[in-house]
């Protein structure tokens, strides 16, 4: 990407689900949000996202609030964000989190937005029924410019959606800094309580579409050979399957452990992570583990924090991991496929200076993904929209 222009310094305002909401893309808004501001770019605030019956206290970062479901909340927002005097809106999408069918309520906001808006896409479906494909290249043309997370994600939306590849970016995924130094593995365990496990873990809101099952049919054979092992479940379940089946996942999950006698080798905490701890649980982590199910999933927030961590990763063969974990900075299996898992954790487990070598590879190669090289990459492309702009903006 070209250098910022001689003297634009673009005015940013973001849109997208914000802190205190407890989910994936409002920690990417806060983060992407922080990091523009850590980095002396002007912005103008946050619009934040609110579903139906959301009652929630937000900081000064939020200047205005989209109710999701209500068509003349994005007129009155369109209008708002106009009179900002922002240059650019940054706009991250993730489906469910705009009303209409599909979310096509946010068609109605860029239909009527003066301002440039670059349009993130957190996720790019592989096989989109014929309404998503409209949509999302609708979504596409009427923006300035579309961010992918995955450089898988630019075919795609060319070959499948139709979309002009020239008007598609690839930024990764930001990650927190994470300075790894000897040591910190072993006084992170001891400060957890872990002292003496290794220590497996997957993170993120728990549903059946994470594929858990299949670790915890893995551990047997491997627990046999690690009695010190224990596998850490964390996170809450999917607020869309606590709506339609309760805890059910999360029970059975709890009753194949007792089948299996795991009862010592499986822990679950259900609690929402918040940067810190997760954090603070990679760097206690042996390795990282990504049973998911989802074979066109284009992007993991938890995955990319594992790699910027310097993890050894497990995952299934799904999009986002062939991308981020080649080179040897991780290990795929099949899906649903246990006793692969369970021949990889005896390998990395059984010969740890390979599984060192596949952390270090993992964490020399994200640092392009810490979130001031992320805001900057995000700054240029801002840049490039803010001049012509400013001649646009309603005063």
């Amino acid at each position: 990407m070209s250098a910022v222009p001689a003297g634009i310094e673009p005015v940013v305002a973001l849109l997208g689900s914000f802190p205190p909401r407890e989910c994936g893309i409002a920690t990417f808004t806060r983060d992407l949000f922080h990091a523009l501001s850590a980095g002396g770019h002007a912005t103008r605030g946050v619009a934040a996202i609110d579903e139906p019956g959301a009652v929630r206290r937000y900081g000064p970062d939020v200047r205005w609030r989209l109710d999701q479901d209500d068509p003349r909340s994005y007129d009155h927002l369109a209008t708002a964000l106009d009179r900002a005097g922002a240059d650019v809106l940054s706009i991250q999408h993730e489906f469910g989190l705009f009303g209409g069918h599909d979310g096509e309520l946010l068609l109605r906001l860029l239909d009527r937005l003066v301002t440039p808006a670059v349009v993130t896409l957190h996720t790019v479906l592989g096989a989109p029924s014929g309404h998503l494909r409209q949509l999302t290249r609708a979504l596409c043309d009427s923006s300035a410019a579309t961010v992918v997370l995955a450089r898988a994600a630019i075919p795609l939306l060319a070959d499948v959606y139709g979309v002009d590849p020239a008007k598609v970016h690839y930024i990764p995924h930001g990650i927190p800094t994470v300075k790894r130094t000897r040591g910190s593995r072993r006084r992170t365990k001891a400060a957890l309580g872990l002292s003496g496990r290794t220590v497996l873990s997957t993170f993120g809101l728990i549903g059946p579409s994470k594929g858990i099952e299949h670790v915890i049919r893995a551990l047997p054979e491997v627990v046999r050979a690690h009695p010190d092992l224990l596998y850490v479940v964390l996170g809450q379940t999917h607020p869309g399957q606590l709506r339609h089946a309760g805890e059910e996942y999360r029970e059975s999950l709890q009753g194949l452990v007792a089948e299996l006698g795991l009862e010592r080798h499986v822990r679950f905490d259900a609690r929402y992570l918040d940067q810190d701890e997760l954090v603070r649980w990679l760097l206690a982590t042996d390795v990282y583990l990504m049973p998911y199910l989802d074979p066109e999933q284009i992007v993991s927030g938890t995955l990319a924090y594992a790699v910027g961590s310097g993890k050894a990763v497990v995952a299934t063969q799904f999009r986002y991991a062939r991308e981020l974990l080649s080179g040897g900075r991780g290990e795929l299996v099949p899906f649903r496929d246990s006793d692969a898992i369970t021949r990889k954790l005896l390998r990395l487990l059984g010969d740890r200076p390979a599984l060192a070598g596949m952390e270090r590879r993992a964490y020399e190669a994200s640092r392009e993904m810490e979130w001031p090289n992320v805001a900057a990459a995000y700054r240029r492309l801002f840049a490039r929209l803010a001049a012509p702009a400013r001649g646009q903006r309603i005063a």
